[in-house]
């Protein structure tokens, strides 16, 4: 079977005020691929323009192996005509439809014989199968984007763009409809480009990591690789960490913990309902990781990991330091104080233990 064609996009465009937009991105045809930055460093721009929404320059838009738009060539889709499913921050819903018409609208790009199976299959995904009389203006956020959710899936896309879906919701609106998006990404062969500024969404959500700056990457490549690069211009000082990928090996029914594994090292992290054998993503801050010069002994720290200092740099603060830390399982950021660092007579290249008094399972 052949692999899936990856996505081309390049892009170029000017805007009146100085805002320039210039990308070059090969991203993988599967999966979740967050673009993340901070307001204004072009990321909506760039989604608007791979749907057609918005005009670049200069463009090529490769979906899957098909070209939806080579300016040199003279060829541009429109929207319309382009196999794709947008969701807006706001759900964009129509409030003189009910949520069973509103569906329905989704399906004019669907051949009539495939449109019933297809608003289906949506309205099952999403969990929406008692919302189908209500008026729009009865539904709560979280209701409202899942019944956009099930629109767009239901024109059968070839790929879903979503513009910061959760923004315009509350905590508990966001943590209603990110598990169904995690369960979209699981059983749908079909790739997102996914727009946020939320750390929480792309460590829980992300395939491929996408880091804008001021209209160009500045990093893009797999989410627990390219996370740990990100500094503290593009991320909040206080959410800097990395991500880890292992595995689950057992379940410690009496202090509700579960051991989890990755490259030759056991960790004990909250069991929140997980299943042997199943992969967990975990979350580690910079600010939960402390070293030490010997192996932790008696210490209410039950995470410890052998690593190497492999450079420093500052913190938000001048008293703190980061330092950067190569373990078997990848980097590792911790970080210490100033004061710490010249007490414990810490070097570049020299071998310690980071213990890990907190780790966030995010996936």
């Amino acid at each position: 079977m052949n692999a899936p064609h990856p996505h081309r996009i390049r892009m170029k465009l000017a805007r009146p005020g100085g805002f320039a937009l210039d990308v070059d991105l090969s991203l993988p045809a599967k999966g979740i691929t967050t673009l993340f930055g901070p307001s204004g460093c072009g990321k909506t721009t760039l989604l608007r323009c791979v749907a057609g929404l918005e005009r670049a320059d200069e463009a090529v838009v490769e979906i899957g192996g098909e070209c939806w738009e080579d300016t040199a060539r003279g060829r541009v889709l429109p929207t319309w005509r382009r196999p794709l499913g947008y969701v807006f921050q706001e759900a964009s819903l129509f409030e003189h439809l009910d949520v069973h018409r509103n569906l329905e609208y989704g399906l004019r790009r669907v051949p009539s014989a495939q449109a019933s199976q297809r608003l289906e299959q949506a309205v099952q995904r999403l969990g929406i199968g008692s919302l189908l009389n209500r008026s729009v203006d009865s539904l709560s956020g979280g209701e409202r984007q899942r019944v956009a959710l099930a629109r767009a899936l239901a024109s059968q896309p070839e790929v879903l763009l979503l513009d910061e879906p959760l923004a315009a919701l509350d905590g508990a609106r966001k943590r209603e409809v990110l598990p169904w998006l995690e369960r979209l990404r699981d059983e749908l062969d079909l790739p997102m480009l996914y727009v946020t500024h939320s750390v929480d969404e792309l460590t829980r959500l992300g395939d491929h990591l996408v880091v804008l700056e001021q209209g160009r990457v500045k990093a893009s490549g797999p989410v627990t690789q390219t996370f740990a690069l990100l500094n503290e211009q593009v991320l909040d000082g206080q959410e800097m960490g990395v991500l880890v990928e292992a595995h689950v090996v057992s379940i410690d029914e009496r202090w509700h913990l579960a051991r989890v594994h990755f490259a030759g090292v056991d960790w004990w992290v909250r069991d929140e309902g997980l299943a042997v054998g199943s992969r967990v993503r975990m979350r580690v801050l910079a600010r939960d990781v402390s070293l030490a010069t010997e192996e932790p002994r008696h210490t209410s720290i039950q995470n410890h990991v052998p690593v190497q200092i492999e450079s420093v740099t500052p913190d938000t603060h001048p008293s703190q330091i980061l330092v950067h830390l190569q373990a078997p399982q990848g980097r590792m950021l911790a970080r210490i104080t100033q004061r710490a660092w010249s007490a414990l007579d810490l070097h570049l290249g020299q071998r310690v233990w980071a213990q890990v008094k907190s780790v966030a399972v995010v996936h």
